[in-house]
């Protein structure tokens, strides 16, 4: 497998991954973290045009897609009932997903963000315990909680070396 940044041309098969990984939710007790439609079109737009959205390729097929990107997050800021694990800078990991079947993807992708940046920081839906299983088997800590410009709460989880 290998990573690279998303361009356009990739764009629908980006939004099915994202089909599939609400269904996938929804269907594992996790039907309203992103609901019937997130991430919209334009957010995925907006993540290519800003360079932080990567797609994870295996013999020449898209197989999985995340954002990623080394600057502050404002929802991180303020962290509830915890804390983070340092006041490093870091980087940030959202929108991890894969076709559906195929192992190790999103393994493969925190991999590959680690390997950019040693402290990582990402959250997730109380109820993806999908999620939450796949964080602590890859090394990552629940810090605590944080909320979302919406007001929606998430537990945030810290890697650092």
């Amino acid at each position: 497998m290998e990573i690279r940044r998303s361009t356009t041309s990739d764009t629908d098969i980006i939004l099915n991954i994202y089909a599939q990984a609400r269904d996938f939710m929804a269907s594992n007790g996790n039907a309203n973290q992103w609901g019937n439609n997130y991430p919209e079109t334009s957010l995925v737009e907006q993540d290519m045009k800003d360079r932080n959205s990567y797609v994870c390729v295996d013999n020449g097929e898209i197989v999985g897609v995340f954002f990623y990107t080394e600057e502050i997050d404002s929802t991180y800021i303020h962290i509830y009932e915890g804390e983070w694990l340092n006041n490093k800078p870091y980087g940030v990991v959202h929108r991890v997903a894969s076709i559906n079947g195929k192992r190790g993807v999103a393994t493969f992708c925190l991999n590959w963000c680690f390997e950019k940046c040693k402290n990582l920081k990402i959250d997730t839906h109380r109820d993806n315990v999908p999620m939450q299983n796949l964080l602590s088997k890859n090394g990552f800590v629940s810090c605590g909680v944080i909320y979302l410009d919406n007001g929606a709460e998430r537990i945030a989880f810290q890697k650092s070396n």
